[in-house]
């Protein structure tokens, strides 16, 4: 059984940062990418930042400058640093694995008050 294990959310102030984390209990060698979507309240599921296992990154344009994911493939770790956080950036955040199919964890809530 796949588990995707978040840790990192919280609230903090409009311009502060977190730094997320998500170890996957996975077969190293059958990972494609990880990374991490978000849900604010009404929306839609959305894209925040995936990393393959060569290190090719894609990012929404609302959090390029502002958000930056890593990995260390060996641990089976995926990291968001979230910097100059803003208050629509107030959502719950899933980490995410391709591999056979796509995988999600629980999600973590990250709130930023203005």
């Amino acid at each position: 059984q796949v588990q995707l294990v978040e840790s990192g959310g919280g609230l903090v102030q409009a311009g502060g940062s977190l730094r997320l984390s998500c170890v996957a209990s996975y077969s190293t060698s059958s990972i494609r990418a990880m990374g991490w979507f978000r849900q604010a309240p009404g929306k839609q599921r959305e894209l925040v930042a995936v990393i393959t296992t060569g290190g090719s990154t894609n990012y929404a344009d609302s959090v390029k400058g502002r958000f930056t994911v890593s990995s260390e493939n060996a641990k089976n770790t995926v990291y968001l640093q979230m910097n100059s956080l803003k208050p629509e950036d107030t959502a719950v955040y899933y980490c995410y694995l391709a591999a056979n199919r796509n995988y999600w964890g629980q999600g973590t809530q990250v709130t930023v008050s203005s």
